[in-house]
Order: C-alpha cells, then sequence, then structure tokens
C-alpha cells in the first residue's frame, strides 16, 4: 500500500528536480550564447577595425614592411592593441584568390585557410564564422570579413580567437550548476521529511481518534487543535458523520425495540390461548373461538411484517420503484370510487375536491397504497356524520394532494413525531384501534422516495390535514 508521507516527499522531489533541471537548461544555454556572442562581438569589433584601416590606407598591405606598418598602425591606439592581445589569436588577409597577402606575427597560414564555399559566402557580402579543433584539441573560433563589406572582394580579412576560455567558463557552469541543484534537492528533501510530517501528524491523530471509538461509545467526538482551516473542517465533517452514525444507530435499536415489543403482544396472546386452550378438554365451540383469536393475533402479526418489510425496502439504497408518467387526477378518482362503500357503511362522507394537475413520474402502487394509508387512518379517527376530503391541486413546482377529516384531532405535541415509526398517539392506543405505528412512517418514506415531502397541520376536536407534495417534471 502507497504511502502519503512517501508521496508527498517523492512528488515534492520529483517536481523540484524537473524544475531544476529545466533552470539548468535554461542558463546553461543562455550563458553559452551569451559567451559566444561576447567572443564573436569582439572578433567582429576587431576585425572591422582593421578592416576600416585597410580600406583607408590600401598602401599599408603594399607596402615592403607590411607586416609591421600594419602591426604599427594597430598598435598605435593602445586600446586596439589590448584588444588584439586579448582577444584574437592571430590575424591573416588573403586575396580574392586565396593568397596570403598579410599576417599577424602568430598566425598559423595552414590552420586559416578558407574553403571555395567560404569564398563564394565573402563574395556575396558575407561574413562567416567557423568553430575548429586545433592540433591540441583546442576550440577556435574563425571570422572571415569581406573587405571592402560591399562591392567588388578585394581582400579577406581572418580572425580567430582561442574558445579555452569560453569552455573552461561553460565547464564551470555545469559545475556549479550540478552543486547548486545537488544541494537544493538535498535541503528540498530533507524539507519536504518535515513538511509531511507536519501535515500528517494531525491526520494520524485524527486516524488514532476513529480508531479508539467503539460502538459502545459513540457519543465520543474527535477534538483536534490544529491552526489549519483544511483540519478543522475535516474533524467538523467526521464529526458531523458521527453524529448522523449515531443517529441512525440509535434510530435502528429503538426501531428493533418497537419491533420486538411489537411482536411481544400477538405472541404473547397466542401462547396464553393455546396454553389455555390445552389446560383441560373443551367443547368445539370453545376450540373455535380459541382459535378464531388466534388468527386475529396472526393477522397482526401479518399486518406489522409486511409494514417492516415495507420500511425494509425504502430505507435500502434502491427503493423498489417503478417510476412512469402518472395521471394523478385519474389515480385519485379510481381510488375514491374504490373506499367509497367502505366509508358509507361508517356513515362517512368521502369528498373529493380535484384540479386538472399535470403527470409526474411516479409509480402508482405505491403512491396509491400511500393514500390509502391516510385514509385508513381518517377513517379510523373521523366520527359517524364527519366528511374526509381529498383535495388535487397545482401549487407553483409542486403538485398536492390533500387528505382531510373532521376527527378528533392530533394535539400539537404529538405533530413533530407522528412520522416516526410505532409512534402513537396516547388518544390512538387509548382506542385501540389496531394500528401498528408504522402507517404514516411509510407515507413518509414514498413520498420522500419520489422527490416529494409530507406535512400535517391538525386542531383539536376539528380535524387533521394531511398533505402530500410531488414535484412537477420539468
Amino acid at each position: 500500500m502507497k504511502s502519503l508521507r512517501g508521496l508527498i516527499r517523492h512528488s515534492g522531489l520529483i517536481l523540484l528536480a524537473s524544475l531544476l533541471l529545466f533552470f539548468s537548461l535554461l542558463v546553461y544555454v543562455g550563458g553559452e550564447a551569451l559567451l559566444r556572442r561576447y567572443v564573436d562581438g569582439r572578433l567582429v569589433g576587431l576585425a572591422q577595425t582593421l578592416a576600416k584601416i585597410i580600406d583607408q590606407h590600401p598602401n599599408l598591405i603594399d607596402s615592403s614592411n607590411n607586416e609591421y606598418a600594419l602591426a604599427a598602425e594597430v598598435g598605435g591606439n593602445d586600446k586596439h592593441q589590448r584588444e588584439l592581445q586579448e582577444v584574437a589569436h592571430s590575424l591573416m588577409i588573403f586575396s580574392p584568390d586565396g593568397r596570403v597577402v598579410w599576417k599577424g606575427p602568430e598566425a598559423v597560414a595552414q590552420h586559416a585557410l578558407p574553403d571555395d564555399t567560404v569564398f563564394q559566402r565573402l563574395r556575396l557580402g558575407h561574413t562567416v564564422f567557423e568553430t575548429v579543433e586545433s592540433v591540441e584539441g583546442t576550440p577556435i573560433r574563425h571570422l572571415f570579413l569581406p573587405i571592402p563589406p560591399e562591392g567588388q572582394l578585394r581582400y579577406v580579412l581572418h580572425a580567430e580567437a582561442s574558445l579555452l576560455f569560453y569552455r573552461e567558463s561553460l565547464n564551470g557552469l555545469v559545475i556549479l550548476l550540478l552543486v547548486g541543484s545537488g544541494t537544493v534537492l538535498l535541503l528540498a528533501w530533507t524539507a519536504s521529511g518535515w513538511l509531511a510530517n507536519t501535515i500528517l501528524k494531525p491526520i494520524e491523530r485524527l486516524s488514532a481518534g476513529s480508531e479508539a471509538m467503539c460502538a459502545a461509545d459513540l457519543r465520543k467526538r474527535l477534538v483536534l487543535d490544529s491552526p489549519y482551516q483544511e483540519f478543522r473542517r475535516l474533524t467538523q465533517a467526521f464529526n458531523s458523520v458521527m453524529d448522523r452514525f449515531q443517529r441512525g444507530v440509535e434510530s435502528q435499536r429503538r426501531f428493533v425495540d418497537h419491533a420486538a415489543h411489537e411482536m411481544q403482544t400477538p405472541l404473547t396472546v397466542l401462547q396464553g390461548n393455546l396454553e389455555v386452550a390445552l389446560l383441560k378438554a373443551r367443547t368445539a365451540e370453545e376450540y373455535r373461538e380459541a382459535l378464531i383469536s388466534n388468527l386475529e393475533q396472526v393477522a397482526r402479526l401479518i399486518t406489522l411484517t409486511r409494514s417492516l418489510l415495507t420500511l425494509a425496502k425504502f430505507t435500502s439504497d434502491k427503493p423498489p420503484l417503478h417510476v412512469i408518467p402518472l395521471s394523478l387526477d385519474s389515480l385519485v378518482e379510481d381510488l375514491i370510487a374504490e373506499l367509497k362503500l367502505l366509508f358509507d357503511e361508517r356513515q362517512i362522507r368521502l369528498c373529493v375536491d380535484a384540479q386538472s394537475v399535470p403527470l409526474i413520474q411516479g409509480d402508482a402502487q405505491w403512491i396509491k397504497q400511500a393514500l390509502i394509508n391516510l385514509l385508513d387512518n381518517a377513517l379510523r379517527y373521523t366520527p359517524s356524520g364527519g366528511t374526509v376530503t381529498v383535495r388535487l391541486q397545482t401549487a407553483g413546482k409542486w403538485i398536492s394532494v390533500t387528505v382531510e377529516d373532521t376527527g378528533h384531532g392530533i394535539e400539537s405535541e404529538h405533530l413533530p413525531h407522528l412520522f416516526e415509526r410505532f409512534y402513537r398517539t396516547d388518544w390512538a392506543r387509548a382506542k385501540d384501534s389496531g394500528g401498528t405505528g408504522l402507517g404514516l412512517p411509510i407515507v413518509k418514506e414514498i413520498v420522500e422516495a419520489h422527490g416529494g415531502a409530507i406535512s400535517v397541520t391538525s386542531q383539536v376536536d376539528k380535524g387533521s390535514a394531511f398533505v402530500l407534495r410531488f414535484p412537477v417534471p420539468s
């Protein structure tokens, strides 16, 4: 497994080495260009000065002591003499046919004769530069200059300079860059280790703190005193995740406890009925009554189990929805027609107030189940002579389905807990309507799986109104 510390150090070192390599190449290429330009500039300056003298005093070339006369003319200027000693290794002058007509005291003719290609370029008025190796292996820079620079070629001025200092300067620059880069990389490797330790120390403390947590102590939270806001945000995010995890675990525990409690009652009744029935011989009618009582408890267990399975499906990662374009108008009308007879038997009016609304993306089976749960609650808690109304309307980007009754109503302290699992109001428990406390949580899960929301308003002795909101597809 890769180490983040190693990744930080190696990545930083590779990046810095790449930058140093690029910088060193840039410095080397730039230094080499500047040195070559300096050497060429000195050669050109000296050659142009000598060419100007020759062009102004052509008789110097033809005099019997031309070598000394020209040298005296050039040497008469101390500045030019210093330039000659510093830059030029030798000076020579050729005729257009390649014959040496003048040479300096240190000129070596056999090493300076230009070839035909050079003469062709010189006749075109070009200045020619060449770099060659001497017998000793020293690089020498040659300059060939036409005299005059324009017009018919009369002479070719040749000047050369040793590039030994040039080469030594570049070698010294390479050594300096290597030593400097190596020192910088060594310092960078040390600094990257310190930086990695500084960065990772808070993460190690977070890891140690998280590993010390256990299921028995979910209220424990991480505390990290770090000056960096990123680590503080990481700590806050981790604690926020732990808060949600704690709420989820506690909710699951309550759910299991409530489910076990709800199942325990019918199972205890079943066991008691069977034990009483087996204590002595009984008539067929008595056995029949015991079986009917047990059958009621089995039905209650089946209802509870189905509700639990439904909740388990909707709390999973993929709710069991088959979403299609759905008309709520038709769905509500069909449902009212199916349940109207049941409401009539209880002498409760079932009304519908439906507007034409757009299609939604939904699962008809589960939305119908949600409405059945709400209408079943309204039927349970609305007295005879009451009214249950189903309203359907569009409100902005939402389509609302409201189930309103004129029943007992719900106390305000119970409203925030109505959609909690197994939660039942005191009045509902006293009435013993046979509910499991899972109907409204199931409705909430169904609506939220469709991207909607559920809300409730209620007043005691006036009734309740449950509102389902579904988004209108864009």
